[in-house]
């Protein structure tokens, strides 16, 4: 069960080599690994949660005003925008004009409409998360034995060594802490290795150290981790988070400008007034208690009779120039995440038509479509992977499989089923039409369950019901009472 000899003389040319020669080596340097690796990562979700407080809030600044520091949401808003256009409705074959029912029997059965959703988020904010294919449990009776488990990761619990040289996965560990363990000053409670040819638990027995708890042997030939990468380089194969420094540079300029223009508001936008030639208990009837000279200075009407007393009063502090500072932070934010601007709240009075809405979005359909072909890979690869699990065979055809992505953009139902009828109806020069009928409701984006109801209804119509007599070919042209004269 130690390292093969081939991937440790792979890993001899790694500046990052693990040269693990033993079960225990191998747990120690993957927890090395998976330890060093989560530096970033609460600052990541600091960032997203909106509660990440700038270190640098000005020179000026005492300490008891930074109690007004705001949290600022833009890369919660980037991100989710981004996450709510990526949902996936099926897989196909190469040699299928529709998904493949069994793969997605099992997408369904693992929840993944809803963990998938998870598994995006978090690569985005962090730039990785990952999948996890396993075999069902046997002692498990609520587990269908004809499904493969599927899970989903967050790099806080798990880490995936990968082969720079093919971008394989070599070896990957997930950490399972307890409550009371949970900052990790400790080794961690369960550690799960996974190989290319088995998966091993281990339980931390204290001074025994790592106690084998269960042995699965697969030999798949390959690890059943898939990395969600996003943001990957050339250079950079572990992924980067989608909150670049830029995002950041900015939400930060956005809380302290805040924080700035509430400690004005708080401070100076009543105007503040001067009395002069006027004593104490010309305010109040008792000028020992000065909360009932404070409530006499701020009552809209002040009289006393000193012919000497006069009253002035500062002009009110400009709020303006605060929000126009958000507002061009706000436009260099949506500069580098090609956010439209009625997301971040900057927009001219009069509504947009929907061209512009459509034009406004473009960089974000775009992206959101960036991130549906990355991500499609490794769900493609991870229901390779399960495949292979469940005994099926894996060919050409299953190596050339597409993710079925929901369409990006967000164009009127109207208008997509214009464009979609004038395609459906127009002809080619073999009188065929261009968008057959199945393509045209794949276009309008229904589900696949709905398309196979629909042709479920068109069987058991008359029209349908002469077909299965007489054949699609031959059925005349017209409604059915013609076809049946005929």
């Amino acid at each position: 069960a130690g390292v093969p000899h081939e991937d440790t003389q792979d890993r001899k040319g790694c500046g990052d080599a693990l040269m693990a020669t033993t079960e225990q080596q191998l747990i120690a340097e993957l927890l090395s690994e998976f330890t060093a690796n989560q530096d970033g990562l609460d600052v990541n979700t600091a960032y997203y949660e909106a509660s990440h407080r700038p270190t640098a809030i000005g020179v000026t600044t005492p300490p008891q005003m930074r109690k007004l520091l705001a949290a600022v949401g833009w890369p919660r808003v980037y991100i989710n925008s981004i996450e709510e256009r990526l949902d996936i409705e099926g897989f196909r074959m190469a040699d299928s004009a529709s998904g493949d029912e069994e793969l997605w029997s099992w997408w369904q059965a693992n929840q993944l409409d809803e963990l998938s959703s998870f598994a995006h988020t978090e690569a985005l904010i962090h730039g990785r998360s990952y999948i996890i294919v396993s075999a069902p449990d046997k002692e498990d009776r609520l587990q269908d034995q004809n499904t493969p488990v599927i899970e989903v990761e967050s790099p806080r619990r798990v880490w995936a060594d990968i082969n720079p040289r093919n971008g394989r996965v070599r070896y990957a560990i997930r950490v399972v802490r307890s409550q009371t363990n949970a900052l990790g000053a400790a080794p961690p409670d369960y550690v799960t290795i996974y190989t290319p040819n088995e998966t091993v638990g281990y339980e931390h027995g204290g001074k025994d150290g790592w106690v084998e708890d269960f042995r699965a042997e697969h030999n798949l030939g390959i690890v059943p981790v898939v990395p969600l990468l996003n943001r990957t380089r050339l250079s950079e194969i572990n992924g980067q988070s989608e909150i670049t420094t830029e995002l950041r540079s900015c939400t930060d300029a956005a809380a302290r400008t805040m924080m700035n223009m509430q400690a004005t508001a708080e401070l100076m936008a009543v105007p503040q007034r001067l009395l002069f030639g006027v004593k104490p208990e010309e305010l109040t009837d008792d000028p020992t208690d000065s909360r009932k000279v404070f409530e006499a200075y701020i009552a809209r009407i002040l009289a006393f009779e000193d012919p000497e007393g006069r009253a002035q009063q500062f002009s009110a502090a400009e709020l303006r120039n605060f929000t126009e500072v958000l507002d061009h932070l706000a436009k260099q934010a949506a500069t580098y995440t090609g956010l439209p601007p009625q997301y971040l709240s900057f927009t001219s009075e009069n509504p947009a038509s929907a061209d512009a809405i459509r034009a406004a979005e473009s960089r974000l359909v775009k992206k959101a479509e960036r991130k549906q072909r990355i991500f499609g890979a490794a769900w493609e690869q991870a229901m390779r992977i399960a495949m292979l699990v469940m005994g099926r065979k894996v060919g050409v055809n299953e190596m050339r499989m597409e993710t079925i992505w929901r369409d990006a953009s967000t164009p009127t139902f109207a208008a997509k089923v214009d464009g979609v009828v004038k395609l459906a109806t127009a002809a080619t020069p073999e009188g065929r039409p261009v968008l057959p009928v199945e393509g045209a409701r794949m276009e309008l984006g229904y589900s696949e369950e709905t398309r196979k109801q629909f042709e479920k209804w068109e069987r058991q119509s008359p029209r349908g019901r002469l077909a299965d007599l007489y054949g699609p070919q031959d059925l005349p042209e017209g409604p059915p009472e013609q076809v049946v004269a005929a």
